[in-house]
């Protein structure tokens, strides 16, 4: 993955078809390439076998020789939390900024993406649209591309710019969403819903799809949205382990956009709270982790006996106090398909009986998002001793409770013949402790460059509420029948698109600044907070 050839950006595409001629041999090499990149920088994408690729990476000029593998996904209260106001100063030139977001597509007819009061697009914007029967820009959504490299779709992803997972329409809106009031889920984080920078464009590079998001898609995505002229590019994607700078897609193409002076914005990682677990961390990209907002959601529990406990959750179902059976998972195995009780206390997918727990409430001793709801139970109650500072939504009516709660909730099921219990709809309170690292955010140190510290900031990325694909339900679990335009969201994904935004911001009224200048000025200007320094980790 080279500087792009200097004499002529179509030159490269002969250049790529010689080399595989010299791996290949006789064979047509043309067959062979799944896509170029020349638009910003020299490389491309091929079906070799493994020892062709050892033999392409001893070719005289290959930087760097490696398999495309398949990385992860990984607002209405946040940016006020941040000091962040909507009556913030703004430049005159705001709507100049684009921003470059890498993801699952947008769904473009959310109001998030109303390009109400903007003009046409930036002079310098060199990209296009790839329009469809389901899918047109507008003066807000002024790009839109999708990437897809030598692979079939599948039934649920669309072939177009649209967003079928409801993640990258999120992200794009938390960074240049336009303003909407109103908006919550199910009346939950209920008020005005806008990005950081709300007359600033998004383009749109749509590289994840339902298996997830390919490596060759990635480097697509960069090579064009370099060329097309965006100034910020945020990528809320990560590897599922560090593979260093040379084979890394990110780290590659952030290099590229950075020396044409664009700055990438990147996610953390999720698989916190671990040492160096920090997946997104090349020295010229932003590593942004998570923190908290000053809001926490829970879900009250009610048991026969009329004790009452709190756990986590963003439960938005109602089950108006009626009282349900309540069972112990380890007494409801699926035997007839191998478990015993052993297994079925988890209530991982397909351990439990479907007849026993069927219109019951399951205790598991497990976070456990889908095997109560696939098993026909009513709904779930969880504990385990993991960290509950980051609610999650569930397909059925769940809360998630720590050690305490659950020893007292299964000694209750072990002294009562007929157990029964009931789940409220989720309350909204203040989390008086933020801001804090999330504890699933990834720490530092950088475990390739060790005197180079990472995360280089935290922002928000705990119960976000932002815009959302009408295809993908609330939960993200199939057969969950909640379609909503706006949903809560936590992970470092979320925390990436509001470091971006500001780095938008900070374009628009600086935009000779280069990516080191504008990375310099978030990092000595962010609020400095007793529990928000281990972000640094």
């Amino acid at each position: 993955m080279g500087a792009q050839l200097k004499n002529d950006i179509f030159a490269s595409s002969p250049h790529h078809v010689n080399m595989l001629q010299k791996i290949i041999g006789s064979e047509d090499p043309s067959k062979h390439l799944l896509c170029r990149y020349e638009r910003s920088f020299d490389g491309f994408a091929a079906m070799l076998t493994e020892e062709e690729a050892k033999k392409m990476a001893g070719l005289e000029g290959v930087v760097s020789v490696f398999p495309s593998q398949k990385q992860q996904l990984h607002t209405t209260k946040s940016w006020d939390f941040m000091g962040f106001s909507r009556q913030v100063n703004r430049s005159e030139t705001e709507g100049d900024v684009i921003v470059g977001v890498l993801d699952t597509g947008v769904w473009p007819e959310s109001e998030s993406f109303s390009d109400e009061g903007l003009g046409p697009p930036p002079s310098k914007w060199n990209g296009t649209c790839q329009t469809s029967n389901n899918f047109t820009c507008n003066n807000k959504v002024i790009g839109a591309k999708y990437f897809r490299a030598g692979e079939n779709f599948s039934q649920t992803d669309h072939q177009s710019p649209r967003d079928s997972n409801g993640h990258g329409s999120h992200t794009a809106s938390t960074v240049a969403g336009d303003e909407v009031s109103m908006t919550n889920l199910y009346g939950l984080a209920q008020g005005t819903a806008r990005g950081g920078v709300p007359s600033a464009r998004i383009a749109v590079y749509k590289v994840c799809w339902s298996d997830g998001c390919s490596d060759a898609d990635i480097l697509a995505a960069f090579d064009n949205a370099i060329a097309d002229g965006v100034d910020i590019i945020s990528i809320s994607i990560g590897l599922s382990s560090p593979r260093g700078y040379f084979r890394d897609p990110i780290a590659i193409g952030a290099f590229h956009a950075m020396r044409k002076g664009i700055l990438t914005s990147t996610a953390a990682g999720n698989d916190g709270p671990g040492i160096a677990s920090i997946i997104n961390y090349s020295p010229w990209s932003l590593s942004v982790a998570a923190s908290t907002i000053d809001r926490k959601f829970f879900a009250r529990v009610l048991l026969g006996n009329g004790k009452t406990y709190e756990g986590i959750s963003i439960n938005t179902f109602d089950l108006k106090r009626e009282m349900y059976p309540l069972i112990y998972g380890g007494n409801a195995p699926n035997v007839s398909a191998g478990y015993n009780g052993s297994i079925s206390r988890y209530c991982i997918p397909s351990s439990l009986d479907s007849n026993l727990v069927k219109g019951k409430i399951v205790f598991c001793d497990a976070f456990a998002n889908e095997g109560p709801f696939f098993a026909g139970a009513i709904g779930a109650l969880m504990q385990d001793n993991r960290p509950k500072d980051s609610a999650d939504s569930f397909p059925i009516p769940t809360s998630y409770l720590d050690p305490e709660a659950g020893n007292d909730i299964y000694s209750y099921m072990d002294t009562t013949s007929d157990p029964t219990a009931t789940i409220f709809k989720s309350d909204e309170g203040p989390d008086e402790r933020a801001p804090y690292v999330v504890s699933f955010s990834s720490r530092g140190p950088n475990p390739a460059t060790l005197d180079i510290l990472k995360p280089d900031l935290v922002a928000p990325g705990n119960h976000i509420l932002a815009a959302w694909s009408l295809d993908s339900p609330v939960s993200m679990v199939q057969g969950d029948d909640r379609f909503v335009p706006y949903n809560i969201q936590s992970g470092t994904s979320m925390a990436c698109p509001h470091a971006s935004a500001i780095a938008a911001y900070i374009k628009s009224f600086h935009p000779t600044w280069s990516p080191a200048a504008i990375k310099s000025a978030l990092m000595t200007t962010e609020l400095h907070h007793e529990n928000i320094a281990t972000g640094h980790g």
